[in-house]
């Protein structure tokens, strides 16, 4: 952002220190993924930038940036109109959601605490079945605790048709998510959870993998079919390929992030980070997001020298 004197820049160049992180959590609990929410996060600021001197101060800078916030998505809404209405379970086909890093959740006091735990891929996913203004209201609502004249005033529009959407959006996740708001924030992450993450990153052979797995484990890695129950899923994952891997955590879970190097290839190129579920001591899902992007949202190179 260019360093242009004057009140309403430094105000800008402050605010976008101060709120940067709880902006792009909240932009992620929109569109489900990092690169997408990046791009949210940075046009919120192009546009800011270009209206500061046309801030008047009646709210806080803070409500300012989500209501900017909100209208990008809106007008990215409008640009895909013509999107098919999602159906089935959306962890197993939809390419546009992606893991969120724990890092990146580290302790901020401008993240609220509801909306630094409400991560959990089931309710990311179940999102995505909401109309843009339908989601917008009921992550500010339900989410980030705003209040229904706040989420109006971000919406511009009043308070009864907040209520309103608030009722039809929380009626259709009652379908998608997981029907205890409890469920819906990231769970623990345990030492036990380490220790399965450890051990799974270095299981290549049969027995091994089996030791892991639930009988019922399912990996989903879209645009590629899921592959379930244990005797696939050790098939599966046994194969002979050439992994590098680096243990982390996405979404309050253990996560692995992935380069593969292919037959005479020079290098490993990142390729998956692989967020689990563990119940019982053994791994139950593995939801394998696919593609450099979301290795690249870790901090993480785009290739590794062997």
């Amino acid at each position: 952002m260019p360093d242009v004197p004057g009140e309403s820049a430094v105000r800008l160049q402050h605010a976008f220190g101060e709120h940067r992180r709880d902006l792009h959590l909240h932009c992620y609990h929109l569109v489900g993924n990092v690169p997408d929410a990046d791009d949210l996060v940075q046009e919120t600021f192009l546009r800011a930038w270009r209206a500061r001197d046309r801030f008047e101060g009646r709210a806080s800078v803070r409500t300012w940036l989500y209501r900017i916030a909100t209208n990008v998505f809106l007008d990215s809404r409008k640009a895909a109109a013509n999107r098919a209405v999602p159906s089935g379970d959306l962890l197993e086909w939809s390419t546009e959601i992606g893991p969120y890093p724990d890092a990146l959740l580290a302790d901020d006091p401008q993240i609220g605490l509801p909306a630094r735990e409400t991560v959990e891929l089931a309710l990311i996913a179940a999102l995505r079945f909401l109309p843009g203004r339908q989601r917008v209201a009921f992550v500010l609502r339900d989410v980030h605790g705003w209040t229904p004249p706040e989420v109006a005033t971000a919406l511009d529009t009043p308070v009864t048709t907040v209520n309103s959407l608030l009722q039809r959006a929380r009626r259709t996740l009652r379908h998608h998510a997981p029907a205890d708001p409890r469920d819906w924030r990231r769970p623990p992450l345990t030492r036990q959870d380490e220790e399965i993450l450890r051990r799974y990153a270095a299981a290549s052979d049969p027995r091994s993998l089996r030791a892991l797995l639930a009988e019922d484990v399912r990996i989903t890695m879209p645009p590629e079919p899921p592959v379930v129950g244990i005797d696939a899923a050790v098939a599966f994952l046994s194969r002979p390929l050439d992994w590098r891997t680096f243990p982390s955590s996405a979404n309050g879970r253990p996560a692995l992030i992935c380069y593969l190097r292919g037959p005479g290839s020079p290098r490993y190129e990142s390729l998956v980070v692989d967020v689990l579920r563990i119940e019982h001591g053994r791994i139950a899902e593995s939801n394998a997001f696919v593609g450099a992007h979301h290795v690249a949202a870790f901090g993480m190179p785009a290739t590794l020298e062997p």
